[in-house]
């Protein structure tokens, strides 16, 4: 991937990010928390993202040579989300949070 590719959000960027959270929120039940969920979605993105690094290289080797490069890259676009959510998520915690225990309410 290039630099430029991996800044870029594309008109589906979120959609597909909203795909995959109603993915995930299905998987919430009684039995089931949303920690345990959180941390195979947690895992399926670090798969995907080692099989993404893994197509871009020509070797085991290339792979371990790049490790420190990816996972600072992974890690930081990670660290960016996250704080990004964070922040939005303080700001309009009434708002998110009220329609979280809603939804919970009906299942």
């Amino acid at each position: 991937m290039s630099d430029n590719q991996e800044q870029q959000l594309d008109e589906k960027f979120f959609e597909r990010a909203d795909a995959h959270i109603a993915l995930a929120n299905g998987h919430i039940n009684q039995q089931v928390q949303p920690g345990l969920v959180n941390n195979s979605l947690l895992y399926a993105a670090a798969r995907f993202s080692a099989w993404i690094s893994a197509a871009g290289l020509e070797s085991g080797e290339a792979m371990i040579a790049k490790k420190k490069e990816l996972m600072d890259y992974f890690v930081g676009q990670y660290a960016s989300m996250l704080e990004e959510n964070l922040e939005n998520y303080a700001q309009n915690y009434d708002l998110y949070m009220g329609i979280s225990k809603d939804q919970a309410k009906k299942q």
